[in-house]
């Protein structure tokens, strides 16, 4: 009952073949040209002499510092709790995202009572909530857990709100004619013709949370990639510096991946 239609692959040529740009060692090889351009670049760059080793360290460097962190049990234990410090808080808060958006774009007082006040909330700045936060729960993983919800929290709860105040009336319609009503009718018929707008509001959510988690580990913690960020500037380590960027970067693209297979899962149980 849903308006939108899963993407599906480009429909072969009239000679039976898929067209060029959309065969799949054509994407793979085209995806990787700019990052080799750009390591090419670096390693040219940090090498011609006009930068220092201090400033733009070899890639060569980045990736012994790796092996060093990695040797002294230290790499996969920053990127595990980091990891595991995201997806605990995106999952909170793009779930209370989908909540309020869901109470605000369907509701008429749910969108008098809550729009003013959260959209107050939105324009603090993350950096804001961090000594708050310390004050109310110390030095924890619950503070650093609450903030990346409250960055997931708003991108969910702004897409979802928008895109259900423009949900075909006719559409609604004919879901309260086949019986559906409350939550049935909002998982059904709702939900699904929204589809875009919350898979969209899901990554914007997950860029936020990794935002949201340096924000944290920067100022409170002792390990982690937003540490080793703090931590490499302070010793003047910049191989790991460019490290921990590169392993956000990194992390950032394969957890977006994983909403891309929430995408694809979606559209075919709900599309």
């Amino acid at each position: 009952m849903a308006r939108e239609t899963p993407r599906e692959p480009a429909p072969p040529t009239a000679g039976g073949r898929t067209p060029f740009l959309s065969r799949r060692w054509v994407r793979v090889v085209g995806g990787a040209l700019i990052p080799v351009a750009l390591l090419v670049i670096w390693q040219l760059t940090s090498t011609s002499g006009a930068f220092t080793s201090s400033q733009l360290p070899t890639p060569t460097m980045v990736v012994e510092a790796a092996v060093d962190l990695a040797q002294r049990g230290l790499l996969g234990l920053y990127v595990a709790i980091s990891t595991q410090r995201v997806l605990i808080g995106f999952a909170i808060g793009a779930a209370l995202g989908l909540a309020f958006g869901a109470v605000v774009g369907l509701s008429r007082l749910g969108d008098i009572l809550f729009s003013p006040t959260l959209g107050a909330i939105r324009a603090v700045p993350s950096l804001a909530w961090v000594p708050l936060l310390i004050l109310w729960f110390r030095i924890g993983e619950d503070s650093k857990i609450i903030l990346i919800a409250i960055g997931a929290f708003f991108p969910v709860y702004t897409t979802v709100a928008a895109a259900l105040r423009h949900v075909d009336r006719q559409l609604v319609e004919a879901g309260r004619a086949f019986g559906l009503g409350g939550v049935r009718l909002f998982t059904t018929v709702q939900l699904p013709s929204v589809l875009p707008a919350v898979i969209s509001g899901l990554r914007l959510a997950l860029a936020q949370a990794w935002l949201f988690l340096v924000a944290a580990e920067l100022i409170a913690s002792s390990m982690g990639l937003g540490f080793l960020l703090s931590d490499s500037q302070n010793n003047g380590r910049t191989d790991r510096l460019f490290l921990a960027i590169i392993l956000l970067a990194i992390l950032g693209k394969l957890t977006d991946s994983l909403v891309g297979l929430f995408e694809r899962w979606a559209n075919r149980r709900w599309a």
